[in-house]
């Protein structure tokens, strides 16, 4: 199991309502006046024939109204565009990588600042010797415990750089069958993402290996950390 730190992950899900109205009409009727009742004849006069009862008068159709104008449906609001997302325990096969490598250890309260400070090592000796990056910069774990961790900081390149301090050395970056993950933010908030693999792992009931590798898909150099997106690969036995 992938021991990183202490970390916490917190879901929260959202259920839209959507409500809908229906607007009745109503309809106006005239009821017919009831027919006036034949007056009773003079009891001196001699009754004359009894006319049958006037009809009554039919009453007048109420002028029809303009017609109803049909009622058009509201056009419902664009969507907005969904972000499709990203890959978590997608399998893939790492492929090897000639790297520029700077061992390393530090401690959990200042780690970010650590390997910052070995990614412009790494970046200061390949800027001199004019060699450019030929990958994403990426950090191997091989230990973690309460305390700190020992890690691999590494740079892809295509020449192999000159005048190399003890620290450092060329390499080859891990290879093999591993599971993707990608977090984005800050490096301090990345133990959710560990605990959600953690959980995965569990879930699936996978086993990795005693590693795991950090790419970073935006340069730790240039970009806010709270703005990292990294990809996280975990090694499977």
């Amino acid at each position: 199991m992938i021991c990183r730190r202490s970390f916490r992950l917190v879901m929260l899900a959202l259920i839209p309502i959507t409500a809908i109205s229906v607007g009745l009409g109503n309809a106006l009727a005239q009821s017919p006046a009831p027919a006036a009742s034949p007056a009773a004849p003079a009891a001196s006069e001699t009754p004359a024939p009894a006319a049958g009862p006037a009809p009554a008068a039919s009453p007048s159709p109420a002028p029809a109204g303009p017609p109803a104008a049909a009622e058009t449906p509201a056009t419902p609001p664009a969507a907005a565009p969904v972000q499709t997302a990203d890959p978590f325990g997608e399998q893939i096969t790492l492929e090897p990588k000639t790297v520029v490598v700077l061992k390393g250890n530090a401690n959990w309260d200042s780690a970010f600042d650590t390997l910052i400070d070995s990614f412009k090592s790494l970046s200061a000796l390949l800027d001199k010797q004019g060699i450019k990056a030929s990958g994403n910069a990426m950090i191997v774990y091989t230990s973690t415990d309460d305390t700190g961790f020992t890690y691999l900081a590494e740079i892809p390149v295509d020449q192999e750089p000159k005048n190399l301090t003890k620290a450092m050395s060329m390499g080859k970056s891990p290879d093999g069958k591993a599971l993707k993950f990608v977090h984005r933010g800050s490096y301090d908030n990345m133990d959710n993402t560990y605990e959600a693999i953690t959980n995965h792992l569990d879930d699936k009931k996978l086993e990795a290996k005693d590693t795991f590798i950090e790419e970073y898909l935006t340069d730790p150099l240039k970009t806010a950390e709270d703005k990292l997106v990294i990809n996280v690969y975990v090694p499977l036995k």
